[in-house]
């Protein structure tokens, strides 16, 4: 039986020198059949780890993969000045057609365009791809099969989730007025403004409930654009939109960044 301490120290290199998420089940694999050790005693020592960062810079975080280090919320913005390069930022549209795979998943392509009201960008779903952050998880039984969309475990690394049910419920995000300037997404028709993410899975929800509100329910009439009328959203963002049953494409485009 490896030494309590040992151990804590061997996972903590480990768990650094891999530069991935590692499972308490990858984590077991590095001890041979002499080196008698168990699952309990491995989240005995990762748990004790945890406590070890309380009051240090870095903590001990599971996301969907397994335990990773990771720097502080606090300490990030000084820490970010090592990194030269610019902090990610994706379009409105690619946020609000993730947002919608994350929270209305499986969904086609039609289905995202039915409710954002504008034809999904091919580039759009590639740059989610190979993020691999979506994938295709099956076909819708209709005519032309079209694809169906849901999330990867590399999406739920990304925004430091252990699974979908972390993600913001859509009911917390009351006043996007008293979040963080950054997580502004700037007014609705702005789909090419550039919007830094930073692992954050609020900017998701927010998504979500933009796109949601300004979504036509049945019976809705639209202006020419194929866009709500201003004076039914209110009623309409307090309705929680039906997944869409049609794959019907709209008419309108939009371009990627």
């Amino acid at each position: 039986m490896i030494e309590f301490e040992l151990l804590k120290r061997i996972i903590e290199a480990a768990l650094l020198a891999a530069g991935n998420p590692l499972s308490p089940a990858q984590l077991l694999a590095l001890f041979g059949e002499n080196e008698a050790t168990s699952h309990d005693e491995i989240s005995r020592a990762i748990a004790a780890l945890q406590a070890d960062c309380e009051e240090r810079g870095i903590e001990l975080v599971e996301v969907a993969s397994g335990f990773r280090y990771q720097v502080r919320n606090e300490v990030h913005v000084w820490v970010a000045r090592l990194w030269t390069e610019r902090p990610s930022r994706y379009s409105r549209a690619l946020l609000e057609t993730l947002a919608l795979v994350a929270y209305r998943q499986p969904i086609t392509r039609g289905e995202i365009e039915q409710i954002r009201g504008v034809a999904v960008s091919t580039h759009i779903i590639r740059t989610l791809e190979e993020r691999e952050w979506i994938r295709v998880v099956g076909h819708r039984d209709a005519p032309g099969k079209p694809a169906l969309f849901g999330t990867t475990r590399g999406f739920l690394d990304y925004f430091n989730l252990r699974s979908l049910d972390e993600l913001p419920s859509l009911g917390e995000i009351r006043d996007i007025d008293d979040l963080d300037p950054q997580l502004s997404l700037g007014p609705p028709g702005s789909e090419n403004a550039e919007i830094v993410v930073e692992n954050n899975p609020e900017i998701l929800a927010i998504s979500a409930q933009q796109v949601s509100a300004a979504e036509p329910q049945d019976g809705e009439e639209t202006d020419a654009e194929g866009q709500p009328d201003p004076a039914e959203l209110n009623e309409s963002a307090n309705r929680s939109p039906p997944l869409p049953a049609s794959n019907q494409d709209s008419g309108n485009s939009e371009q990627d960044t």
